[in-house]
């Protein structure tokens, strides 16, 4: 009986999660369509937690629902500020041909994965054995950690200067996101008061257990950039002494921490970011430490739209 639901959960979930991604592809209302992804994101989230892959279901909660939807609403209401409402509205809609060709592209794609999956030998189990083989020399009893910032930790740094690069490019477009002009109300400004504070204790936790357990880096980034969204909208603003090279400080401490201890792993061990056992665990902190700040400020900061100061140019 207990297999039979849990059968019936995952053909559930399938079901919900193609339907989700298809009526939000073929929306042909923008605001529509971000709620659509938004719910893709969270019934994403459990899907991964049915696979067992709670870091994965972590960051798609917290990055691809909450952050990235946040960015969609903001640039759906720069769109809304400067576009007449007729053409917004009728925005991004897929029919016909292009309806078709879609979804052709999309059961190729299906069943290109579904063939490798079903070739796999029955006793594959990936590179789990070599991964655990070597956990003790890792620095971290987590293997996604160990795999992420030590393994293979230049992928994470690539990932990361590729998020600066985003917020860059953002910055040069000069766009910025309309700000509401009155006061946020009671509801907001208390909940504003109470969640900011708690989400940054939840930043912090998963800073710290990310190294023998589901969390790390980019979660903790990105509630910490939930933080940082919150009090935007509830009509803060970054104080002007924290606006100029402070924010570039902590968009480049992350990126540029990596980026040195990249090098000089290189010139010492010969290999990039080849960690010694003794100092992996401290270095895996330091790295993860500065990632996140840079991470919650940079997801803040693409919200925001455009440098602190430039606002009104």
């Amino acid at each position: 009986m207990e297999t039979l639901i849990s059968w019936a959960i995952d053909v559930a979930l399938a079901l919900l999660v193609v339907s989700l991604a298809w009526r939000a592809l073929a929306s042909t209302d923008l605001f529509k369509a971000i709620v659509l992804f938004i719910a893709f994101g969270l019934v994403l989230t459990l899907v991964w937690v049915r696979l067992n892959a709670t870091d994965v279901a972590l960051a798609e909660a917290a990055i691809g629902a909450g952050v990235t939807g946040a960015l969609l609403l903001a640039a759906y209401a720069k769109l809304r500020a400067t576009s007449p409402d007729a053409i917004v509205d009728r925005a991004g809609g897929i029919s016909g041909i292009g309806a078709i060709s879609l979804l052709i592209l999309i059961l190729l794609v299906a069943a290109a994965l579904g063939y490798a999956v079903w070739t796999l030998p029955s006793d594959y189990t990936g590179l789990g054995k070599e991964v655990a083989a070597n956990l003790d020399q890792s620095g971290v009893s987590n293997p996604v950690t160990a795999v992420l910032l030590n393994f293979r930790g230049y992928d994470t740094l690539l990932e990361i200067m590729v998020l600066l690069l985003a917020l860059l490019g953002a910055w040069s477009l000069g766009i910025t996101i309309p700000r509401p002009e009155a006061a946020p109300g009671l509801v907001l400004d208390t909940l504003s008061r109470l969640l900011v504070p708690l989400l940054i204790l939840v930043a912090a936790y998963l800073l710290w257990v990310g190294a023998h357990a589901p969390g790390g880096a980019f979660q903790a980034g990105a509630v910490l950039a939930a933080a940082g969204v919150l009090m935007l909208l509830s009509g803060r603003e970054l104080p002007a002494a924290l606006a100029t090279w402070p924010l570039r400080l902590a968009l480049v401490l992350g990126p540029a921490t990596f980026l040195m201890l990249a090098v000089i792993t290189l010139i010492l061990e010969g290999r990039v970011l080849k960690l010694s056992p003794e100092w992996a665990g401290r270095l895996i902190l330091i790295i993860e430490t500065t990632a996140t700040i840079s991470i919650g400020v940079t997801l803040t900061a693409l919200f925001m739209g455009a440098p602190p100061g430039e606002e009104d140019r």
